[in-house]
């Protein structure tokens, strides 16, 4: 059996989302990408529009699929945000992660100067967001029987995460915390709020990009990953 690595996935993403890491990670890694329903193998099950359904799923999932070894959990975006819960039921259930890793988001509640809940916006300002946002291939915005397909799934997604924005106010984590973030991020300057999150170590670092670093920086993301593998192998 191998150390087990759970993914996370971004608003609108799927168990397709990180297959951009995989090559870079050692075989002796069991890599698993999660995905929430409506989308990627789950598509013919209804979408999620509540937060501690989307945690309770998630926290299925991993129980299903683990193993006797070791763990990491990663998540990416709005992965991140529900990846702090997955992490603390876990604790509560008894088999805790060696590490909580988190990529594109500054923790629980740290908003933008924009607060606008996009999940109700109208269509055309809708496709602007997601093009700032980056990580939407311009042809699911400029197709419209590709936007129609995706923007159900996204939409969900975003009123997962902005019905319930700080329901994470009191975690105190017992698992270590490593938090990524781009340099072109409104908010990378406050990556060191998730501190506030564990009661155990915590480390961080700016990588150069946007909001999707996590595709230029695959290789040190996954020395991140391996970081952690190696610590426990070696213990």
């Amino acid at each position: 059996m191998k150390y087990q690595l759970f993914l996370l996935h971004f608003a609108g993403g799927s168990v397709y989302s990180f297959d951009f890491l995989k090559k870079y990670i050692k075989p002796n890694i069991e890599f698993i990408p999660l995905e929430l329903p409506g989308r990627g193998k789950r598509f013919s099950e209804g979408l999620l529009k509540n937060k501690k359904e989307a945690i309770e799923d998630y926290v299925t999932q991993i129980k299903t699929l683990r193993n006797s070894k070791p763990y990491l959990i990663f998540g990416h975006s709005m992965g991140a945000t529900l990846g702090l819960s997955v992490v603390e039921k876990m604790e509560k259930n008894g088999d805790q992660p060696e590490a909580l890793i988190v990529s594109g988001n500054p923790g629980p509640g740290i908003q933008k100067e924009d607060n606008t809940k996009r999940y109700l916006l109208e269509d055309a300002e809708f496709k602007i967001v997601l093009k700032e946002l980056g990580g939407i291939p311009d042809e699911v915005l400029e197709n419209e029987e590709l936007y129609e397909f995706f923007s159900p799934i996204i939409r969900a997604d975003f009123e997962v995460l902005e019905n319930d924005n700080f329901s994470e106010k009191e975690i105190r984590l017992n698992t270590s915390l490593h938090g990524l973030m781009g340099d072109e991020e409104e908010t990378c300057d406050r990556i060191e709020n998730w501190r506030n999150f564990t009661n155990a170590d915590f480390q961080f670092k700016i990588f150069k990009g946007n909001h999707f670093f996590i595709n230029e920086h695959a290789q040190e993301l996954a020395k991140v990953i391996e970081g952690y593998s190696t610590h426990v192998i070696v213990k």
